[in-house]
């Protein structure tokens, strides 16, 4: 090893296991484990870490980098836990009063989450007219109501990502009035231009920052546990990757990380630039799109924990199958449950009393994981196979209705439970199972650019002067996320057409990344 410290450590904690790798600069993989992911995430972390650290012997001192893909705060929403209290300012009065704030949230979540809302007088048109002037007074006044029973703040402003003075202005007065400890989320940060799905996620995002501080606080003392003097990271929605005090300001952008992750490590394991990728893990198969070595973005509105949002997602069709999914022996067929991380004790393969996925593959093979199957009756038998049989045609299903009815495609095959693919699928030209493809998660996570994204409304004929302000935005923003400000570059500009407008209007979303500076020189993003 030289003395360069170069060293990369990838770990994403998911579902059913807790995968890390140690990349060099090259990309080549010389360390790695998967485990069972515990009940304690902390811990789990703690243990890859120390797993893959010792592989590396006296070369532990090349890390350099750390980068942590996380279900922290999807687990938080879909289970209602470890979630702030939140007052929503909604800047729009009188023009947005209809629908109050969290209109269409499942109501456990909005009695968990909502402490109050106020709807301002604020907000502009699509041109940037104001729609009123800003209700300063009415703010102050209604978080003099909410003294004390709030953890955090919201603010979101109709067509606020175009103009988002306001919104500014908003965070300045709470800070100014409340002080300066209360975090504030800004919706011209989070989402795009829908206000409700754009209001909900900024909400969400609020919600999250006590669970954002505890995951970022953990990485780092994890890190300091292990004596590694190593810059940490997380993984975002979009496969980038940003430094752990700009994913403390916005934890909602790790929602969706883990099949991000295994899209980019897909491509870097694989070598494909455009395919369809499959992660299959012990609860569900992930499925998504390479576009250019990064993963497609969803165009529709996503749904976490039962609300609507539009921040940036990768295009997931997410399946109920997966290595521990629990066979329906009755019906031959898979179930919707699944013995996640147990499966190494419930499973039929390893002891166990309970049929799986796993099992099912093992019928068709002597040995799997080092073990073979104990004598079977025949129904039993029989429903093992059924079960495989169903999970391939939705496997393959699956893959035709995220091909967009493109073909030639290849379908890479990452995770875990790969075996469960078979090696020929309708609609894609090749199955590819890469090396190593078990960890690509953790791959995707340490191969992570630092990434930022910005959009603008602007007139037909600024559209080049719109362009080059937007790209400006959105390469401070991967700044601001940990990327090495002379090597940025724009990788994604998207130009839409916006209906309904007196002049020729267009919607310009740009997307930046680039790699860290060298060790000595990583940039820190501005709080």
């Amino acid at each position: 090893m030289n003395d360069h410290r170069d060293l990369s450590v990838g770990i994403d904690v998911g579902g059913t296991n807790t995968d890390a790798v140690v990349i060099s600069p090259s990309g080549e993989v010389i360390a790695w484990t998967k485990s069972p992911t515990t009940q304690d995430v902390t811990g789990g972390i703690r243990s890859s870490l120390a797993t893959v650290l010792d592989a590396l012997g006296p070369d532990r001192d090349a890390v350099s980098r750390v980068m942590l893909g996380t279900t922290h705060a999807t687990n938080a929403i879909v289970r209602r836990r470890d979630l702030g209290r939140v007052v929503v300012i909604r800047l729009g009065a009188p023009a947005a009063t209809v629908y109050p704030p969290l209109t269409g949230w499942p109501a456990d979540l909005r009695d968990t989450v909502l402490v109050g809302s106020v709807l301002a007088g604020g907000g502009h048109l699509v041109d940037g007219f104001p729609i009123a002037e800003l209700d300063r007074d009415g703010i102050r006044r209604a978080l003099d109501k909410l003294e004390g029973r709030f953890d955090a703040v919201a603010v979101c402003g109709i067509f606020s990502p175009s103009f988002p003075e306001q919104e500014l202005e908003v965070e300045a007065l709470v800070q100014e009035h409340v002080g300066i400890d209360v975090p504030i989320s800004l919706s011209n940060e989070i989402g795009e231009l829908g206000l409700l799905e754009r209001e909900n996620a900024t909400v969400l995002n609020a919600a999250l920052y006590g669970v954002a501080r505890d995951i970022t606080t953990a990485l780092t003392t994890v890190v300091a546990e292990h004596g590694l003097d190593a810059a940490t990271f997380f993984a975002q929605n979009d496969g980038t990757f940003m430094a752990v005090e700009y994913a403390a300001r916005y934890p909602v952008l790790t929602i969706g990380s883990g099949p991000a992750n295994s899209i980019r490590g897909a491509a870097a394991l694989s070598g494909a630039g455009d395919a369809i990728v499959i992660d299959v893990g012990g609860t569900t198969s992930d499925l998504g799109v390479l576009v250019g070595r990064f993963p497609r973005e969803s165009t529709m509105p996503r749904e976490v924990g039962g609300v609507r949002t539009n921040f940036r997602m990768p295009d997931i069709l997410s399946l109920g199958i997966g290595g521990g999914t629990i066979v329906d022996v009755a019906a031959g067929a898979p179930s919707n449950d699944s013995v996640g991380y147990r499966i190494a004790q419930e499973a039929l393969l390893f002891g166990g009393s309970t049929p799986t996925l796993t099992d099912a593959a093992a019928t068709g093979s002597t040995v799997l994981a080092g073990r073979g199957l104990p004598p079977l009756d025949r129904s039993l038998l029989a429903a093992l196979e059924g079960a495989l049989a169903v999970a391939h045609d939705r496997i393959e299903s699956a893959v035709e209705r995220m091909s967009l009815g493109r073909t030639g495609l290849p379908l890479v095959v990452v995770g875990g439970g790969g075996f469960l693919v078979p090696d020929q699928v309708l609609g894609a030209s090749e199955v590819v199972r890469p090396e190593l493809g078990a960890v690509a998660n953790a791959v995707g996570a340490a191969i992570a650019l630092a990434g930022g994204r910005a959009d603008r409304l602007c007139d037909l004929a600024d559209r080049a002067a719109a362009i080059e302000e937007t790209s400006r935005a959105a390469i401070e923003k991967a700044i601001q996320a940990g990327a090495d400000p002379a090597r940025v570059e724009i990788v994604d500009v998207l130009e839409t057409p916006v209906s309904y407008t007196a002049q020729p209007t267009l919607k310009v979303a740009v997307k930046a990344a680039g790699p860290l500076a060298q060790i000595g020189h990583t940039p820190r993003p501005a709080k």
